[in-house]
């Protein structure tokens, strides 16, 4: 690694660039070969992107009742006919080795109570127990660990509270060939713009779901990595599909904590207001159906109640139990007055889950090379119209590990970068308008949750997208005059992706998986990827 320390701002060179410190980036860097040099960027704390808020475990076929093609077939039933059943079976059939390394890495898995054995879990969609989980904070474990081993290796340098602004291809340097060459990175203490040039990018940035007003999600999910692979020429796919978890947290002075779907795996059930249960009504599967068929029977009954939330209830279980299968949930709840094993749990549906990305390869290779997409920004073909729980942590540990072996299969004849001109900002100046960053923030989205959310119309989605036209016309014109900041980063990479999930949905002219509008509510006959291409952009929406 090189680095220029006498100018400003700083150069960097690396052998490989992962943005993005989560469970897939982190993945990838574990799995490179020792003599490459390797930089981690994140925008906070190292573990601190949004594998570490999740809960409920890792899918992985680690029983002898299970199989294989049973979790192959759960998976491609959740995706309403448009998994790709290619990426599936690669999935699944690299899962107990991803669970090994972690293992080995590791990782503290949930045993049983008086055995050796490792306890596995149930969700919403798989017909058996597979999650493997630690405890109700599996995130936390995988994330904690992960970044400890990659602290403690030379070849890797892990540089926190730094945003990428924008990937640097050959398109942008002039020259001949389709190349990513870099990015551009906002360092957040100093606030210059520095220049990470690299023989090979990767893109571990998550989802976008800070989109929507009400999101599981940690604030750093706001799709920078999809809107910058887009705006560099990668194909984009399935941006429609944006899940919803059923339940989260309602309460005032609780931000974005999400209740896991193990809770109903191990017998939760959701009442209304008055008590009864009510998805029995919508599904022969009740609480353990689906998470888009859930999240939209709580939807229709807070609507037609005029309700505010509903509840999720686990108190008949006996305590202890409660207590050793949901410590962090218990612990947390009770923090908010809520005691889990007498009390029913305040629960709203939230954005949680971006299904659509960066259009890759079964190596997560992008459209653009030397260009990686690994994690929640890329679209593998896995989770097809929705995405099944816990299976999304498998697949940045597989694409994770299958990156890593590719570049380290490739390395030796990538030549290095070209010089890259430094970030200029001659032209530009501070803002002092920041009133109009958090005004549009705030509206972007509010019509984003009204107009694009669990339930759909046509009306809606053109309303929305009359918006997106005139705030990203505002954006750009505020990004061309002043220097960036984080939060302008952030607006302009939500209202890119804001735009490419409104133009998906107005495209797909029915109700499928997490897509659901009124104006289409039956499934067409045949299953087609919204598949949106930089250059034809703009002829495709409506």
């Amino acid at each position: 690694m090189a680095c220029d320390n006498n100018s400003m701002p700083q150069s960097y060179e690396y052998d490989v660039l992962i943005i993005g410190s989560g469970a897939a980036g982190l993945t990838v860097a574990l799995n490179l070969p020792e003599h490459l040099n390797v930089c981690v960027i994140s925008k906070a704390d190292i573990s601190s992107g949004a594998t570490l808020w999740a809960q409920g475990g890792i899918a992985a076929v680690l029983d002898a009742t299970d199989s294989v093609e049973n979790h192959i077939q759960d998976t491609l039933n959740a995706g309403g006919g448009l998994c790709h059943e290619d990426a599936v079976r690669f999935t699944v059939e690299h899962g107990k080795a991803s669970i090994d390394w972690l293992i080995e890495s590791g990782v503290t898995f949930t045993r049983k109570e008086n055995d050796d054995q490792y306890h596995l879990t149930r969700e919403g969609g798989h017909s058996h127990r597979r999650i493997i989980h630690a405890a109700d904070a599996t995130g936390q474990a995988v994330s904690t660990t992960l970044a400890s081993q990659a602290a403690a290796k030379r070849n890797i340098d892990l540089k926190s509270g730094r945003v990428a602004v924008d990937l640097i291809t050959n398109r942008n340097l002039s020259l001949p060939g389709n190349r990513c060459v870099g990015a551009y990175v906002l360092n957040l203490e100093d606030n210059h713009v520095e220049l990470y040039r690299a023989r090979f990018t990767v893109v571990a940035t998550g989802g976008a779901s800070k989109a929507y007003r009400y999101t599981t999600n940690p604030d750093g999910a706001s799709g920078d990595g999809i809107a910058m692979a887009w705006r560099a020429g990668c194909r984009v796919a399935n941006m429609e599909f944006n899940q919803f978890h059923p339940t989260c947290l309602y309460h005032p002075h609780a931000k974005s904590f999400l209740i896991t779907e193990a809770v109903r795996g191990e017998g939760g059930v959701l009442k209304l207001p008055d008590g009864r249960r009510f998805m029995d009504k919508f599904d022969d599967r009740a609480e353990l159906a689906p998470r888009d068929v859930v999240a939209r029977a709580i939807d229709h009954e807070m609507k037609r109640l005029g309700a505010d939330h509903l509840y999720l209830d686990i108190s008949h279980k006996p305590a202890d139990f409660i207590k050793h299968h949901f410590p962090t949930i218990y612990e947390k709840c009770l923090g908010f007055g809520i005691d889990i094993t007498k009390d029913p749990i305040p629960v709203v549906p939230a954005a949680h889950y971006t299904c659509g990305g960066i259009i890759s390869d079964d190596r997560a290779r992008t459209d653009i090379n030397q260009l990686y997409v690994v994690g929640e920004a890329a679209f593998t073909g896995l989770h097809g119209a929705n995405r099944m729980a816990s299976n999304s942590l498998l697949e940045c540990l597989v694409y994770g590990r299958a990156a890593a072996q590719d570049i380290a299969r490739r390395e030796a004849d990538i030549p290095n970068v070209p010089s890259v001109p430094a970030w200029d900002e001659s032209q530009v100046r501070d803002s002092d308008e920041d009133v109009i960053i958090s005004h549009n923030w705030d509206e972007l989205r509010h019509f984003m949750w009204d107009y694009v959310g669990i339930v759909r119309t046509t009306k809606r989605l053109h309303r929305a997208k009359h918006r997106v036209d005139l705030l990203q016309g505002e954006i750009n014109e505020f990004y061309s005059n002043y220097r960036v900041t984080n939060d302008l980063i952030e607006l302009r990479n939500l209202v890119t992706i804001s735009d490419l999930i409104i133009c998906s949905a107005l495209q797909r002219k029915e109700s499928r998986g997490l897509h659901y509008t009124l104006d289409y509510p039956q499934a067409q006959g045949e299953a087609r990827d919204t598949i949106l291409v930089p250059t034809t952009y703009r002829t495709l929406a409506p």
